[in-house]
This record gives C-alpha cells, sequence and structure tokens, in this order.
C-alpha cells in the first residue's frame, strides 16, 4: 500500500486553488509554515481554509519570517541571537509563534505541529536540551487541545547526526515525564536525489524505519527535488520503475513506495498535476527488490 498524498505549500504557486484540490482528496491535508510563500503562507492560506474547517492543517515552528522577527523580539519572546540568525527553539517563542500560527490560520487546533529544521539552531552544543524544552511546551499544547500530535520536520538533522529517531523520542518522554508523548510525525525528504533515508529503509534501517516501528507518521517532503528530478530522470528510468506512468508519476511513486512512508508532501496548484499524482499513489506500490535494484543503479559512477 502507497502513502498518502499531502499538499505542501512551500512552493504553490495558486494557493486556493491548491487548498480546493487537496480538500477535495481521499486523505486530505494541508502542510504549511509562516516563513513558507516569502513569510505569506499562512495570510494566503486563511481564507481558502475558512471554506474547509475539517482539512487536517500542519504547520511549523522555527524560522523567524520578518513579521514574527519584529512582534517576538517586540514580545520579548525572541532572543537576540536568534532573532539575528533568524531562527529560534526558545520555549517562549515555541509557545508564542504556536499561538500566532493558529490564530493566523484559522485554527483552533492544528493536526500537527513542527519544530522546523531544528539542526539549524545557533546553538548546536544545546540542541537536545532546546529540543527538550520546546518538546514541553509542545505537550502542554497538547494536553490543552491545542494540537493533536507534534513532531520534527528536517532537511540534514539525520543525515548530519544531529539527532536520531531514539534521541527524539527519548526527549520527548523526558519532556512529557512518560514515554506516552506527542510526538507521533517526523517530516524529511525522501526521492531518487535524497535517496540516504529511502535506501535506509529499504534495507530495514534508518529513521523512516525507526519512526514507522514506534508508530509514527513519516512525511516525505521534496518527492521530486524540488521539482528538478522529472528533468533530471529519463523515460526508461520510469518504465523501470513503473510501466504506463509518466515521469514524474513514477519519481513520485517511487517515494511513495517507500516502506515506513505514510505521507508524501507535494506542492501542486493544476488540477492535472494533482490528478496525476493521485493516480501514481493509487497505482501498485514498487516492490523494493526493484527500487533497491533501481538505487543500485543510480548510485553508480
Amino acid at each position: 500500500m502507497t502513502a498518502a498524498l499531502g499538499l505542501g505549500t512551500h512552493r504553490v504557486r495558486e494557493v486556493a486553488a491548491a487548498v480546493e484540490l487537496a480538500a477535495a482528496s481521499p486523505a486530505p491535508w494541508i502542510d504549511s509554515a509562516p516563513n513558507y510563500l516569502g513569510g505569506q503562507a499562512h495570510n494566503r492560506l486563511a481564507p481558502a481554509l475558512a471554506a474547509h474547517p475539517t482539512v487536517p492543517v500542519a504547520t511549523k515552528v522555527g524560522f523567524l519570517n520578518a513579521t514574527a522577527r519584529a512582534l517576538g523580539r517586540a514580545a520579548g519572546v525572541v532572543p537576540a541571537p536568534d532573532a539575528a540568525a533568524g531562527h529560534s527553539l526558545a520555549a517562549s517563542y515555541v509557545r508564542w509563534q504556536a499561538e500566532q500560527n493558529r490564530a493566523d490560520l484559522g485554527r483552533g487546533r492544528l493536526a500537527a505541529l513542527f519544530l522546523h529544521n531544528p539542526e539549524r539552531t545557533c546553538r548546536p552544543d544545546r540542541l537536545h536540551e532546546e529540543l527538550r524544552e520546546a518538546f514541553a511546551v509542545l505537550e502542554k499544547q497538547a494536553a490543552a487541545g491545542a494540537v493533536r500530535k507534534y513532531g520534527v520536520a528536517t532537511w540534514d538533522g539525520f543525515d548530519t547526526g544531529a539527532f536520531t529517531v531514539a534521541d527524539l523520542d527519548r526527549l520527548a518522554a523526558e519532556a512529557a515525564g512518560s514515554a506516552d508523548h506527542h510526538l507521533r510525525v517526523i517530516q524529511l525528504p525522501v526521492s531518487l536525489v535524497a535517496a540516504d533515508a529511502l535506501t535506509l529503509a529499504l534495507h530495514g534501517r534508518g529513521p523512516i524505519t525507526e519512526a514507522a516501528g514506534r508508530g509514527w507518521a513519516v512525511h516525505a517532503s521534496a518527492p521530486l527535488h524540488g521539482g528538478e528530478l522529472p528533468h533530471l530522470a529519463t523515460a526508461e528510468l520510469a518504465a523501470l520503475l513503473h510501466p504506463g506512468l509518466s515521469i514524474a508519476q513514477a519519481c513520485l511513486l517511487a517515494t511513495a513506495s517507500c516502506p515506513g512512508v505514510s505521507r508524501v508532501l507535494l506542492s501542486a496548484s493544476n488540477r492535472a498535476h494533482w490528478n496525476a499524482a493521485l493516480g501514481a499513489l493509487a497505482a501498485d506500490s514498487i516492490p523494493p527488490t526493484r527500487l533497491r535494484s533501481v538505487l543500485d543503479v543510480l548510485a553508480a559512477p
């Protein structure tokens, strides 16, 4: 069984059209962040979301757009070094931005709230302490009904060893005072280009396997590598992956077929592209043995 499709808003062009497409999907999900679309993502999403109050919405805390930098500093919730760096995991900022996110999006309860690229902290020596303190804030948010679950959205935190799934599990348990915490989702790039996590999962190892083994959701970001993959791959590769699919569809299906991936996030506001993606994910999964063979070929010098 392949993963579900969700709307990622990092590169989406027509926000209102994209929300309509996502809302009509079999398993709707919308993923955003306050720094997306030049810092205007939430403002542009809110009117469209108002027409779909039950569609799950996830967003993030970490990067400071211009508004968050100014308002956060004025409210005294953003430490000066974090403001200068444009990124903060400070508990005070996490609490403030979570509330701001809900207000901006018009959602009293978020489906998920991610710490955004925590590996970008300006205090790497205190990263785990900062994560534990931020998780404590998010546990209180979950207990208050403001968020269903929380997690970490990372670009290369697992690759660089900044943290592991076991680290996140332990820190969340310490923050919650119990193994029954609300950290239940991770997001990371998974594609035929950003293939490290995919390769590990195909061998039963790595962050995807470890998170899925704990019952966490795993969301794959950048499945087409920022739109570059359909131009890098070939028709022969698509036919090898799954005959009958276009290059873009085959590359999407490769990500969706990764064992442990539960959702693939795609930025698309064009109906034809969205329906093509749904069609790809409705196809039979690519067998792990075939995916391993393809990755071996792609990795060859």
